[in-house]
């Protein structure tokens, strides 16, 4: 059978994934994402009404996070739990079509996937999906605004999500999420997609917001930390993608069983956080970038926990010591069920296989990295920057982060980094920082030249800065000595993008290349109005940044 998806950066050809997803999803995992989408869509045009008379949609809140969340990159690769989610949805829809007191004359309304295989799922996704005649009938520059929204939607529930666990919720969320949904399986005026695109990353940035509340709240500021890339002899788990609290449940569980803890990717910037960092068995970090699991993790000798994205098809070499949590999964991979009853995830499988495996039988010495300087951080020594700033210590700030990836030209951003001028500062967060968190660029005084400030999760962080920043010297962030470039990857970058763009930030350059979902018409206006350019070479993006 055939899919199409075109989500990621690295989709096939950089126009679109046909036979099976460059990230391993399978063809009728992708349908059926299509599929699941719709039927949020059909929940979403019930809810939008009820929300018109004021009426509670709570019944569906939660899982229009997680429908969202389940189809980003990288993230459920089991087509039996995606065919559930479909099938969960028909009772929503039934719940608030009940609720509401009549029908609505829309397809993803009133359609049910109840009583109906796998296979017959299947051969209806392919009527909804993105080279369906529900969408090809429409315009290119209004099917790709629309892909621009459901993608930034996807992501902005990815972060609400990790806000909810943390019991963190803002109403104006869902309600945008239920109104952009409902309205995308309307024809539209491209001004009125446009205005949408920049609605939903206004409500990205206080998503995104509201996430940062919720981890500083639970775990407190993050602080700057170094954090060793070394490793300790004896039993090892090693815990990747971006969830804490599962970090943190984990580290209570195996306190004092003998059992050495380390981050993998995304969750390197927990060693910053000081109701994390206190666990001595929270040894470092291992490893690098989601897209170098496969030989980390095969190398690594103890238990893997996956908690959100981005999981890789696993080897047979480490399937039996990988398991998956939240709403990550892959066919025949051990599952951690969710919290119960207000009571922690079991995590007493993976501890048990860490002991059963002999862990690193020695200890051996790696490089350092530092993270931790998040708003809070960098905020509290803002008179110090400030003053370097105007006494031409520091000439330049680039933001250089965002998603890492496994196709060509990403070395791009370590040749960036390594040529910029011993007066500037590389503040960077997200993955994309494996391409050269480890280097020694020294310092500006008593800063390091590289700041990380967290996750993408922790965007906010960089926007806060760049607001305070702005207010000191009494500019907008545009008129900043400040520039940002950019890698993405996933659909929780472009939900960035999408807020960065409602900030009126200009100027960004973008790569390793431009989306694939977005027409020639919509780049230009993003070129005309916002500046955005991809990347080219480092010396010749320095030169025109710099003069």
């Amino acid at each position: 059978m055939s899919m199409f998806c075109f989500q990621c950066e690295q989709t096939a050809g950089g126009s679109g994934c046909t036979k099976v997803g460059v990230c391993g999803k399978q063809p009728e995992t992708a349908v059926l994402q299509d599929l699941l989408i719709f039927q949020l869509k059909g929940i979403s045009l019930y809810a939008n009404e009820l929300r018109k008379s004021r009426k509670s949609t709570k019944v569906s809140d939660r899982f229009m996070l997680e429908g969202l969340f389940s189809t980003i990159t990288n993230v459920n690769f089991d087509a039996d739990r995606i065919e559930k989610l479909i099938k969960k949805a028909d009772e929503l829809k039934d719940a608030l079509k009940k609720e509401l007191g009549k029908n609505i004359d829309n397809k993803a309304a009133s359609w049910r996937a109840a009583n109906k295989s796998q296979a017959e799922l299947i051969e209806f996704a392919k009527t909804v999906g993105i080279k369906s005649d529900v969408f090809v009938k429409e315009s290119e520059d209004s099917r790709s605004l629309k892909e621009i929204i459901t993608y930034g939607l996807k992501g902005m529930a990815a972060y609400a999500d990790h806000a909810y666990i943390l019991g963190f919720e803002d109403d104006a969320i869902y309600e945008h999420i239920y109104y952009a949904l409902s309205e995308l399986t309307k024809e539209k005026e491209v001004n009125d997609l446009v205005a949408l695109v920049l609605k939903t990353g206004e409500v990205n940035l206080k998503t995104m917001e509201l996430l940062d509340k919720a981890n500083t709240s639970k775990f407190g500021n993050p602080e700057p930390t170094v954090v060793s890339c070394g490793v300790k002899k004896g039993h090892a788990i090693l815990i990747s993608g971006h969830d804490l609290l599962d970090l943190y449940e984990l580290l209570e569980q195996t306190e004092g069983k003998g059992i050495n803890i380390y981050t993998h990717s995304e969750m390197l910037p927990a060693h910053g956080y000081p109701k994390l960092k206190k666990f001595k068995h929270l040894i470092g970090n291992y490893g690098t970038a989601w897209q170098n699991q496969i030989k980390e993790f095969d190398a690594f000798p103890g238990a893997i926990v996956m908690t959100t994205n981005c999981i890789q098809k696993p080897k047979d070499s480490y399937k039996d010591r990988i398991f998956t949590t939240g709403l990550v999964a892959w066919p025949d991979v051990k599952h951690i069920a969710d919290r119960k009853d207000g009571k922690q995830k079991d995590f007493s499988e993976v501890i048990k296989k860490a002991l059963e495996l002999g862990g690193f039988n020695e200890d051996k010495d790696g490089k350092t990295t530092m993270t931790g300087f998040a708003h809070n951080a960098v905020l509290s020594v803002a008179d110090k920057i400030i003053s370097a700033v105007k006494a031409g210590a520091i000439k330049h700030f680039f933001l250089v982060g965002g998603c890492d990836g496994a196709k060509p030209g990403r070395n791009y951003y370590t040749e960036f980094v390594e040529k910029t001028p011993k007066d500037t500062i590389v503040l960077t967060l997200a993955c994309g920082k494996y391409r050269f968190n480890t280097l020694d660029i020294g310092k500006i005084g008593d800063f390091p030249r590289i700041l990380d400030m967290g996750q993408c999760n922790d965007a906010f962080s960089a926007i806060k800065v760049a607001a305070a920043l702005a207010g000191a010297f009494n500019c907008t962030v545009n008129e900043l000595p400040l520039s940002l470039v950019l890698s993405w990857y996933e659909q929780k970058a472009v939900c960035i993008l999408l807020t960065l763009l409602h900030l009126g930030i200009k100027n960004i350059k973008l790569g390793p290349s431009l989306p694939a979902f977005v027409s020639p018409n919509v780049l230009k206006v993003l070129v005309d109005n916002f500046g955005i350019k991809p990347i080219t070479t480092p010396a010749e993006d320095l030169k025109e940044i710099l003069g």
